[in-house]
C-alpha cells in the first residue's frame, strides 16, 4: 500500500447494488486497519505524510502543518549559512517561514498546476489602444479616434490562469528529438531539455527572494544566489526525502 493508493480511503465509497459479496479474505484490509496504518505513518513520518496529503488537496491543515514542520527544520539548520546566521532574532523566524512556504509550494508543483497569467495579471483582460472610425449618422466628417478598450487576453484565453506544464513536452516529460529522429528515420523520444523530464516548470527562486526582501534588506541578490539559494533547494529536497520515507513506512505497515 502506497500513499497514492491510500487516497481512496479519504472519500466515501458508492453503494454496491450487485449481488457480488464483498471480499472476506483474512488478508483484506478494512477501513479500520487503514486508519491505524495512516495514524502510525503520521506518527513516524509526520512531515512526509502531511506534505503529501496537503499536496493532493486532502487537508489544508496538513499543508499548514507541513510548512510548520519544515520551518522548524529550517530554524535548526539555518545557522550553518553565514548570511542567515547574521539575521536578527525576531526576523529569522519570519524569513524561515517564507522559505518553508515557498519550498512547499515548489514541491506541490505539477504539470496540472495553474499559475496566474503574467500578461493580464490574472484578470483575463488586457487594455489595448485601438483606432476606431467615428461617423455621424446624419453625415459629416469621418474621423479616426484613438481609445483604450478591454480585450480578452490571448495567452490565457480570458481565464486568468495558465498551465504550469512545459511548453515543449506539454507535461509529458518527453519530447521528440529532431536530431535523433533525422538520423534514425523514425520519431525518437528523449527527456525534454526545457524542463529536464519533469513535465512542468519549477517556481523561480527569485519569487522567494522577493518575498524575503519585503521583510529584510540584509540579503543581496548575490548573497542569495551563492549561499541562501542552496539552502532553499535543500528544503525542497528534504520534502521529497520525507515523502519517500512516509511512503516506505506505509508500505511496511499496510503490506
Amino acid at each position: 500500500m502506497s500513499l497514492e493508493s491510500s487516497v481512496k480511503f479519504h472519500f466515501p465509497k458508492t453503494q454496491n447494488f450487485t449481488s457480488m459479496p464483498p471480499a472476506t479474505a483474512s488478508d483484506a484490509l478494512s477501513g479500520t486497519d487503514m486508519m491505524g496504518a495512516m495514524g502510525l505513518t503520521q506518527s513516524l513520518a509526520p512531515l512526509g505524510y502531511s506534505a503529501f496529503m496537503g499536496k493532493i488537496g486532502i487537508s489544508k491543515n496538513d499543508a499548514t502543518r507541513a510548512v510548520s514542520l519544515l520551518q522548524d527544520i529550517a530554524l535548526k539548520t539555518c545557522d550553518k549559512v553565514a548570511a542567515l546566521r547574521k539575521l536578527e532574532t525576531d526576523i529569522k523566524p519570519i524569513v524561515m517561514q517564507i522559505l518553508a512556504t515557498y519550498a512547499y509550494l515548489d514541491h506541490c508543483q505539477s504539470a496540472a498546476s495553474k499559475k496566474p497569467c503574467p500578461s493580464c495579471q490574472a484578470s483575463g483582460f488586457i487594455d489595448a489602444e485601438v483606432f476606431t472610425m467615428k461617423a455621424p449618422l446624419s453625415g459629416g466628417i469621418r474621423r479616426n479616434v484613438r481609445e483604450v478598450v478591454r480585450l480578452k487576453c490571448h495567452q490565457c484565453d480570458g481565464k486568468g490562469v495558465i498551465s504550469s506544464s512545459c511548453n515543449d513536452c506539454k507535461g509529458r516529460g518527453r519530447a521528440v528529438s529532431r536530431k535523433l529522429s533525422e538520423e534514425q528515420g523514425v520519431p525518437v523520444l528523449c527527456d525534454c531539455k526545457r524542463c529536464g523530464g519533469r513535465g512542468y516548470e519549477r517556481m523561480p527562486s527569485t519569487d522567494a527572494y522577493n518575498a524575503v526582501c519585503l521583510v529584510t534588506d540584509v540579503l543581496s541578490l548575490d548573497t542569495w544566489k551563492k549561499t541562501v539559494k542552496p539552502f532553499y533547494d535543500q528544503l525542497i529536497t528534504r520534502l521529497e526525502i520525507e515523502e519517500g520515507y512516509a511512503n516506505s513506512v506505509l508500505a511496511k505497515v499496510a503490506r
